[in-house]
């Protein structure tokens, strides 16, 4: 069986799971398992999907993950938070998943998605409102995410240089990269594509921003404040120029602290 073939016969065995389960109503395919996002599957595409239990059912239905395809090749299941799972098949496979009551899934974002089980129509209710919480979520404030990214490398390098290396790395590698790319997507959204993940924006920045890209994840395999001095520097010379809002006095005073 293909890479492709075996995508959809898992797709397909969900729904019969989720059909075949007394607590579950309703199957929701996300991202590139979805119908939407199929022209992006890869070996590396992983199952994103909903599990919707019938109201009141929430627990029942997360006691057991029988009615998932091939039980038998599953090597471990997980636990993310209250309502999430993930689950890994011999061959590399990986489940990530939500079951959840409609109720419970309120707030709850949503993209590319496509609903497959839906027994009662509160399933669809349910991705529509996520979709719409998506839509009014995806917005970027470029002038406070730079700012923090200021923020998180001068607390980041103050870690390093105390000694908490991985506190520290965590706040330049993690913290202050991802406002970082927000910024940048916020600053200049004319060189990113309408196909970019509205969800996470550090999804594809790679194809949206080839040559950043490559310099912030270069700077990132640098020792710890070697990282966030090139984060610094990258940070200043991609948005500081032509904009009134970046924040030019705090850089400098993070600078002047850091003794760059």
């Amino acid at each position: 069986m293909s890479a492709a073939d075996r995508f959809e016969s898992i797709s397909d065995s969900l729904a019969a799971g989720v059909r075949a389960t007394d607590a579950l109503i309703g199957l929701v395919l996300l991202g590139s398992a979805s119908a939407a996002g199929r022209g992006r599957r890869d070996e590396w595409s992983d199952h994103d999907f909903f599990a919707i239990a019938a109201p009141t059912r929430g627990d029942e239905a997360r006691a057991s993950l029988d009615w998932l395809p091939d039980r038998e090749r599953v090597l471990l299941t997980a636990r993310e938070g209250g309502l999430g799972f993930v689950a890994l098949y011999d061959d590399g496979h990986v489940l990530e998943f939500a079951i959840a009551e409609p109720a419970e899934l309120a707030g709850s974002v949503a993209g590319e998605a496509s609903v497959v089980v839906d027994e009662d129509g509160a399933t669809a209710e349910v991705i529509a409102a996520g979709q719409a919480t998506t839509e009014t979520r995806d917005a970027f404030d470029p002038e406070n995410d730079v700012r923090l990214v200021l923020v998180k490398l001068l607390i980041g390098v103050g870690r390093v240089r105390r000694g908490e290396i991985l506190n520290g790395g965590q706040f330049i590698r993690t913290w202050a990269a991802n406002h970082l790319l927000r910024a940048i997507r916020g600053r200049l959204p004319g060189r990113a594509p309408a196909t970019r993940d509205a969800i996470d924006p550090t999804r594809r920045f790679e194809t949206d921003y080839p040559g950043w890209a490559a310099e912030i994840s270069s700077a990132l395999d640098a020792p710890a404040e070697q990282a966030a001095h090139r984060l610094f520097e990258l940070t200043r010379r991609i948005l500081e120029p032509d904009w009134d809002g970046f924040p030019t006095a705090a850089a400098e005073a993070v600078a002047r602290r850091l003794g760059w």
